[in-house]
């Protein structure tokens, strides 16, 4: 480089070869997270099938040739009806401090796409603000809690709980056995509950609460009235 030549900042697709440095990166801007940590995040983005038209990983801001800035994207392809819809969930967004300006650059890259559903399912408060000016609607105001305790509830819908390595001699969407199968993989808890010919499934991630109470937090149903219909069933399993 000359002394003339300009130092050129831009936004681009996260590559392979970038990986080291972005688990670095990320790293610096989450002191709670290790680089190993970083590593394994973006180990499990590289073997997700994520849509032909988005990106593995995510996007970069490059300064001089070197990351200075992240965002990560977890996208997937969802069935529905007889047509598919593209799911986008940014995730673990930083830059340095001295290039916080780039942000809007940053995130309007990752969310440009008009046929794309985007959710934060994960957003610090202070980032609210931010990404309602981004045009996300909210659709939940957080978390609850909720104690099952299968002797008390009567009347229940009757039904089996099987795990997920059973194919249910029931109705399914192929997707979904993918879907568990896949979170298995990844230390979750994968059932399926049976009931009148119909298969539903469920994917629970194990938690300790406190550091002490444990417990388990529902990552997937296709509604939410189907963890109330088999609640019973669903607390005797994980009991």
């Amino acid at each position: 480089m000359t002394a003339h030549s300009p130092v050129t900042t831009r936004c681009r697709e996260i590559s392979d070869a970038d990986l080291g440095s972005i688990a670095e990166l990320l790293s610096n801007g989450f002191p709670n997270r290790s680089r190993a940590y970083w590593l394994g995040v973006l180990d499990r983005l590289k073997k997700h099938s994520a849509p032909a038209d988005m990106p593995k990983y995510g996007y970069l801001v490059e300064r001089a040739g070197a990351p200075v800035g992240a965002l990560l994207l977890i996208s997937t392809m969802m069935p529905d009806g007889s047509a598919s819809t593209t799911r986008c969930n940014p995730s673990s967004w930083f830059l340095e401090p001295r290039f916080r300006t780039y942000a809007p650059m940053l995130s309007s890259q990752a969310i440009r796409k008009k046929n794309v559903t985007y959710y934060n399912l994960t957003p610090a408060v202070h980032t609210l603000p931010i990404l309602e000016a981004q045009g996300y609607s909210q659709f939940s105001n957080g978390q609850f809690v909720a104690s099952i305790f299968p002797s008390v509830r009567r009347g229940a819908q009757p039904a089996c709980v099987i795990e997920r390595q059973v194919d249910p001699d029931a109705q399914f969407e192929p997707f979904e056995r993918d879907l568990l199968s896949t979170h298995s993989e990844w230390g979750c808890i994968s059932i399926w509950c049976v009931s009148s010919g119909r298969a539903y499934p469920f994917v629970f991630l194990p938690r300790v609460v406190k550091r002490v109470i444990p417990c388990v937090q529902l990552l997937y149903c296709r509604q939410i009235e189907d963890f109330v219909r088999f609640a019973t069933q669903i607390g005797s399993y994980l009991s």
